[in-house]
């Protein structure tokens, strides 16, 4: 390892329409009672007509460039994790690129599901330590609400839209921010239990495809709660135990927010104090690869986030692929 890595700020952004469980009742056969009990959401955002996945990314990555002291032309990669690219090509990353006015700049996206952003930070942290770049911004990014049957209300209830943005920069002065270890993992084996079945090459888009909402998220929602909280753990304890900490030396748990009880369950399992553990998912439900870069940025314009605190990123998704970050910020 030639240098050290570092996250020299996070940025996020969130479409302004508001869509509460109260007027998911009005579309679909579910309750506000219903979607609280069971996931801990109580309101989502839903971007515009007009608005792609490129935007939200470009907001947030906007937001995450002006917070750091880097600015635009330093940035030297960028690296966009999502499953809901404006396009199944060019990536989204490249859309990105040419609204950010970078022109030539490296760019390309990851399929990791929710997972994303910490595959997307575990990327970035090779580049910089092995001397290839200074600079790399990492998006997670979806627009999920146009990828929903919403007629199914165990699945359209769930999900959101929201970009979430970090710089991650090379740390050559000895600060105490750095990258400190990380953790990515996949079963394959398992990649029917949360999965859009049509609309690639196992699946074209068909009369018969598009009747049946095979382009939309299909979930066995039972089985991922199970496996996401299991396999999160475990990636927590690796990175742990391979840095001889124990959990009272992580300031925040900021695990994926995908359901509430996933994020007890997980926390009573490494035995973490709730209040060391960052929590929005009643604002803006699963907006997937976005979830934990949202979940720090805000925690961060909170004031409850600061520089030196101890950070333990960890997220499970589609894949299945699940992953941890260990992060002094």
């Amino acid at each position: 390892m030639k240098y050290k890595a570092k996250i020299s700020s996070f940025g996020h952004y969130v479409p302004e329409k508001v869509v509460s469980n109260l007027d998911l009742e009005k579309i679909v056969d579910t309750s506000d009672e219903w979607i609280r009990s069971r996931t801990g959401m109580v309101e989502r955002r839903i971007a515009a007509k007009d608005q792609n996945t490129s935007d939200l990314a470009l907001n947030a990555a906007t937001n995450a460039i002006e917070k750091s002291s880097v600015k635009y032309k330093d940035i030297e990669l960028i690296i966009v994790a999502t499953i809901s690219g404006d396009h199944a090509y060019p990536s989204t990353a490249c859309l990105v690129q040419k609204k950010l006015g970078l022109k030539g700049v490296p760019a390309f996206d990851i399929s990791a599901g929710c997972t994303g952003f910490i595959y997307g930070v575990n990327i970035a942290k090779q580049f910089i330590e092995n001397g290839a770049y200074k600079h790399i911004l990492v998006v997670g990014v979806e627009l999920l609400s146009r990828f929903l049957n919403w007629d199914d209300r165990n699945t359209c209830v769930l999900f959101g839209d929201g970009a979430g943005a970090a710089v991650v920069s090379r740390n050559d002065r000895g600060e105490i921010s750095e990258i400190v270890d990380g953790d990515i993992e996949a079963d394959g084996t398992q990649d029917d239990i949360l999965v859009q079945p049509a609309g690639g090459s196992a699946m074209p888009a068909s009369e018969e495809t598009v009747e049946k909402n095979l382009h939309t998220v299909h979930m066995d929602g039972n089985k991922v709660f199970k496996l996401a909280v299991k396999s999160m753990y475990s990636s927590c304890e690796t990175l742990m135990k391979r840095n001889n900490l124990r959990i009272d030396d992580i300031d925040w748990l900021i695990s994926h927010q995908a359901n509430m009880r996933i994020i007890e369950s997980l926390g009573k399992k490494l035995k973490i104090d709730s209040d060391h553990v960052i929590v929005n998912i009643a604002k803006y439900a699963n907006t997937s690869a976005a979830t934990i870069p949202i979940a720090i940025s805000e925690a961060i314009e909170a004031g409850k986030i600061k520089r030196g605190d101890m950070l333990l990123m960890v997220s499970f998704g589609a894949g299945l692929t699940w992953g941890s970050v260990l992060v002094r910020y």
